[in-house]
């Protein structure tokens, strides 16, 4: 009997998309070539703030141990733990009115509630400080009646109410995800043996709920760890704001190098933590039948309450900001045309959004590719160095970039200021890239390359065309929260520039708040439409 022969470039596919173990390829060097040059780009920061606060000797560190330090580590602690506990409160009696209730309009409430995910945090401590702020909104419509003074917004309750309302979100849907994928079943045996319904949410619904609840809530302290508007619009003395005085105000910057990379290993530890509560969730459904809805619990008179209570929050984190901002601006609007200065910050910030999508979207691709089909040493580890930009702050990554390109042509110029941002959110397009490539069977790559194409060639015309969708996803992506973006643009903008997020800064520090209005309005515009659609999609049928 004749055998056939198979040619050598037709090896053996495994079931996990690589090749098999004795045969496995070696990457070609214009792949983790290009990886390679990213992990360096991406590291450079933080190898930086090492070389730094090494230079200043014992001194550097021995700001980490001052008093002062230690005050506002116990600040920052403080509100990191107080937001992230008050959007829990918010976020799960939210997503269980509306997922497992009968509560008029839930529909509509379940999509307005996560819309306050457009309100970037720092436009939302801006509308606090114009609308209760010492020379705010309702000070002078009370001034008449006699009221000279309001309680102070700033400081630490002023960050913390800011920050929950904005917040508040991402700890309601990912909560209420996991109450949408939960097995009803439980629950109602649960109650067929004798459980009142308390007692059937205590023991049984609120463990498979932990994971959720938990990683919600790390999110939103990941947030507020990295959050410098809020902090410093509010003037509350937390980790970001306490580095950027330290940079503004020292001639040695070795200390706030040193505070960097306090604030790096606060945000590390987090990071570890969200890692290990995400891999150890799963819940499981009782039977291997399709998924069935649960009753809709019936309210009865607690019905208008639980109204009441969606219509507060949707109230505050929503509807106040956008009256207060309308007011402003049409305030603004009476004296003088503010379509100018904001048309040129706009396109600026479009221009910086476009290139950084592009320039992370292709530097997404080879770690990508490195990861998914050539698993190993190499690709996991440029794959798990480009998410360095989580672990650092925005702050930090900019006081880095600002140090390293001080003395080179490159110094507050538009290019180097793509770099900082591609950096800082090459993550959210190495992340999409991946799903989408692990999506695609690599056997279609190994027919291709059977009918003689390059690898070069086969990556252009089979490959790329079928993650097509995980691309423009990334890329949209890096594209809104780079427009979004504060801290990077505030220590990197070009002289002269202006980004519709710095002209937000700019005038707030000023107090004028109408020429904030046109620009903040401008970002939630931008901002509404992928979320408005997100909410949308994530609509529960009803019962």
């Amino acid at each position: 009997m004749a055998t056939i022969q198979i040619p050598a470039r037709f090896e053996r596919p495994t079931l996990e998309g690589g090749l098999h173990p004795r045969r496995r390829r070696r990457p070609p060097i214009w792949l983790w070539l290009p990886a390679l040059l990213i992990g360096v780009v991406v590291l450079l920061p933080l190898v930086y703030l090492v070389a730094r606060a090494s230079e200043g000797g014992e001194a550097a560190w021995l700001v980490i141990a001052r008093p002062r330090t230690v005050e506002v580590v116990v600040n920052t602690i403080a509100l990191v733990g107080a937001v992230a506990a008050s959007t829990v409160v918010i976020a799960v009696p939210l997503a269980w009115l509306t997922t497992r209730t009968d509560l008029p309009g839930r529909r509509v409430w379940a999509t307005v509630s996560a819309l306050p995910l457009v309100i970037p945090s720092y436009v939302g401590a801006l509308v606090l400080v114009a609308a209760v702020g010492p020379r705010g909104m309702l000070q002078g419509w009370l001034e008449p009646l006699g009221v000279e003074r309001l309680p102070s917004i700033y400081g630490f309750w002023g960050s913390w109410l800011a920050l929950t309302l904005f917040t508040y979100p991402y700890a309601y849907l990912s909560v209420r995800a996991a109450w949408r994928g939960l097995d009803p079943g439980l629950e109602e045996a649960a109650r067929g043996l004798g459980q009142s319904a308390w007692q059937a949410f205590h023991r049984v619904t609120l463990p498979q709920l932990r994971p959720a609840i938990g990683a919600g809530a790390l999110l939103v302290a990941l947030y507020c760890v990295a959050d410098f508007g809020v902090v410093s619009l509010l003037r509350f003395d937390a980790f970001t704001r306490a580095i950027y005085v330290q940079y503004q105000t020292a001639f040695d910057r070795s200390a706030a190098a040193a505070l960097a990379l306090l604030l790096v290993g606060f945000t590390v530890a987090l990071l570890i933590v969200e890692t290990r509560i995400r891999g150890r969730a799963t819940l499981y459904r009782i039977s291997s039948g399709s998924a069935r809805a649960a009753k809709p619990v019936a309210l009865g008179r607690w019905k208008y309450p639980a109204v009441g209570f969606c219509a507060t929050i949707v109230a505050l984190a929503l509807g106040l900001p956008l009256a207060v901002l309308g007011f402003w601006l049409g305030r603004t609007l009476l004296d003088r045309d503010p379509g100018q200065y904001v048309a040129a910050a706009a396109l600026t910030s479009l221009t910086l959004g476009f290139w950084t999508a592009v320039l992370a979207t292709a530097a997404a691709l080879p770690l990508a590719i490195l990861a998914v089909r050539y698993p190993g040493w190499l690709g996991t580890l440029a794959e798990r160095s480009s998410y360095l930009g989580y672990a650092l702050p925005g702050i930090v990554l900019a006081i880095a970039f600002v140090a390293l390109a001080v003395r080179t042509p490159w110094y507050q110029t538009l290019p180097l200021l793509i770099v900082a941002c591609t950096v800082r959110f090459l993550p959210q397009a190495v992340g999409s890239t991946r799903l989408s490539l692990l999506q695609v069977s690599p056997r279609l790559e190994e027919a291709a390359r059977g009918l003689g194409h390059s690898v070069p060639r086969v990556l252009t015309r089979v490959t790329l065309p079928l993650v097509r969708p995980g691309l423009l996803a990334g890329a949209s992506l890096v594209l809104l929260t780079t427009m979004k973006e504060l801290p990077v643009t505030l220590l990197l903008i070009p002289i002269g520039e202006r980004t519709l997020p710095t002209l937000i800064w700019t005038a707030a520090g000023d107090a004028r708040y109408g020429e904030a209005a046109l620009p903040a309005l401008l970002l939630v515009a931008v901002s509404a439409l992928p979320t408005l659609l997100l909410a949308v999609r994530d609509q529960a049928p009803l019962a």
